[in-house]
């Protein structure tokens, strides 16, 4: 199926490993080009390199979502070497595994500022240009997390939470400017953020990781984790004109391991 998304660019936050470079593929693949956003020099050199070589078009640009000053610097270069950004992944990575219970104040406010600030700015900065041309896509990526918490992630449990609430609010206040917006939840996927998780949750309860990852699988209906390629795919189709009438909408890639209706 073509997706309508030739000639558009997307600005792709964490988009070097994980979903976020599930998703660059994807866009990549319909003929958009991407710009990739992360911390790591080298795995972004690497991202784009193999992006170029299936054809695409990708450049990559090193910075730090905890660093506003060099994600400004980045989306100012995207918009710079492609031309306004028509497509927004807002992507951040997770906080340190945790209860919620004695979280010293400091780390809230800097995971804040990491995890959700940074999505409110970014998508202030893009918004102009989509808003002004009359067609835009806003991705938010946040957690099944935000319907049934997860033990030992509290941080990611409560931040996810108020991206939801803001996003909501955008999409009804831009919906009439064609721009859309919707936030992404995804379960468990294989990457190294779950990975993180798996390695804490097996210290703690002394299990192996074979184990662990024995009794994940047992816990999703599908029987066995995401790949980044099904995420990706998704959101392709979110961020393209045959979505346009689809906004303000939370949607759960868990393979049924969320068990709310």
């Amino acid at each position: 199926m073509d997706l309508g998304l030739q000639g558009k660019t997307a600005l792709v936050l964490g988009g070097s490993k994980g979903l976020g470079r599930g998703v660059a593929d994807a866009l990549a693949g319909e003929g958009v080009a991407v710009a990739l956003v992360a911390r790591g020099k080298e795995a972004l050199d690497r991202a784009v390199a193999e992006i170029s070589a299936r054809g695409g078009r990708a450049i990559g640009l090193p910075a730090d979502t905890a660093d506003w000053p060099t994600i400004e610097h980045a989306a100012m270069s995207a918009r710079d070497q492609l031309g306004p950004i028509d497509i927004l992944l807002n992507n951040s990575g997770g906080p340190p595994p945790s209860r919620v219970i004695g979280i010293a104040p400091e780390l809230w406010e800097a995971q804040f500022r990491s995890m959700v600030l940074v999505y409110f700015r970014l998508t202030d900065l893009m918004l102009p240009d989509m808003r002004k041309r009359g067609w835009g896509r806003i991705l938010n990526v946040a957690s099944e997390s935000v319907i049934q918490p997860i033990p030992q992630i509290a941080i990611s449990n409560t931040l996810r939470s108020a991206v939801v609430g803001w996003a909501k609010t955008l999409a009804g206040e831009v919906a009439r400017d064609g721009v859309t917006v919707n936030t992404l939840l995804p379960g468990a996927f294989e990457t190294d953020r779950v990975l993180q998780v798996q390695r804490a949750t097996s210290a703690q309860q002394g299990v192996t990781m074979e184990d662990l990852a024995q009794r994940v699988a047992r816990g999703i209906p599908v029987g066995r984790m995401g790949k980044p390629a099904e995420f990706g795919a998704f959101a392709a189709f979110l961020a393209s004109p045959l979505a346009g009438y689809i906004t303000g909408s939370m949607f759960r890639l868990d393979g049924g391991s969320v068990r709310s209706v």
